[in-house]
């Protein structure tokens, strides 16, 4: 027996619901059944049909002035449904998995706690040459990826207080430890949207981190890869794990809600 598709169990009345509810993503905040028939390509009393249904399950409401619809209180109850039921280690370890394989180098999950950094998951790749285990371990934020794109994107006031009281301990002949050379490297980082750790806490390993936001913008973590600095040369930091650390940090970014509710370009 031939196992259909999930896709020929379509209900195209339900399937054209979620067409009208997406249509309201773009920039104008209301819409009406005129604009929604042409921009989907649907009947105008198919499109009157669905939204007088979401009307009455608070999904859309109509205003009284413009008779047209915007977004209503179940849509927003929703998405805040998702957020809630979504955490930091579900939508981050996808996208360290995809970075492992897609850069055969390890990828990790971390989050700041007072001045340190901590490990919270990590993907280990396939490789002769492994890089020690990170998970569950506590560093100084001074000296490494990850540290420094906490210390770049929390707010001024807390950045101040942590660099107040850390001891910038020179770890490696790399380690940055003047203040104001780390506040020109936060700078940049805070700038171009990742940091990288140039062999700053171990000798031979390098790393690439960006920062995972939610909703509100603000970093809930860090994802980042590491390798032994062989591998991980200068042209490739730039040409390939840049990149690709950047994109994953934003996939996860997306799935606790960050840029929800601006414009797409």
């Amino acid at each position: 027996m031939i196992k259909r598709k999930k896709s020929d169990y379509i209900i195209h009345s339900v399937d054209h619901a979620f067409d009208v509810l997406e249509a309201f993503r773009t920039s104008e905040p209301e819409l009406g059944v005129t604009q929604l028939a042409k921009l989907l390509n649907l009947h105008k009393n198919n499109v009157f049909r669905i939204l007088a249904t979401l009307e009455n399950r608070g999904y859309v409401e109509q205003n009284a002035k413009t008779g047209n619809y915007r977004l209503g209180l179940k849509a927003f109850e929703a998405g805040q449904a998702y957020l809630r039921h979504t955490n930091l280690l579900s939508v981050a370890h996808p996208a360290m998995v995809t970075l492992t394989g897609e850069l055969m180098e390890n990828a990790y999950l971390s989050v700041l706690r007072g001045d340190y950094v901590f490990y919270l998951d990590e993907v280990i790749a396939d490789q002769k040459i492994q890089v020690v285990s990170r998970l569950g371990t506590r560093v100084s934020s001074h000296c490494t990826a990850t540290g420094k794109v906490f210390l770049a994107f929390i707010e001024k006031e807390q950045c101040d207080a942590i660099l107040k009281q850390l001891e910038l301990e020179k770890m490696t002949p790399n380690t940055i430890t003047d203040l104001s050379t780390l506040q020109k490297e936060l700078a940049s980082v805070s700038e171009t949207g990742f940091a990288v750790d140039r062999e700053e806490w171990t000798p031979g390993l390098k790393c690439v981190a960006a920062p995972i936001r939610d909703y509100y913008g603000k970093v809930q973590g860090a994802i980042s890869v590491s390798g032994p600095a062989d591998r991980m040369s200068d042209s490739r930091i730039k040409k390939e794990i840049v990149p690709a650390v950047q994109i994953q940090a934003m996939e996860a970014s997306k799935k606790l809600g960050y840029l929800i509710g601006k414009t797409e370009e």
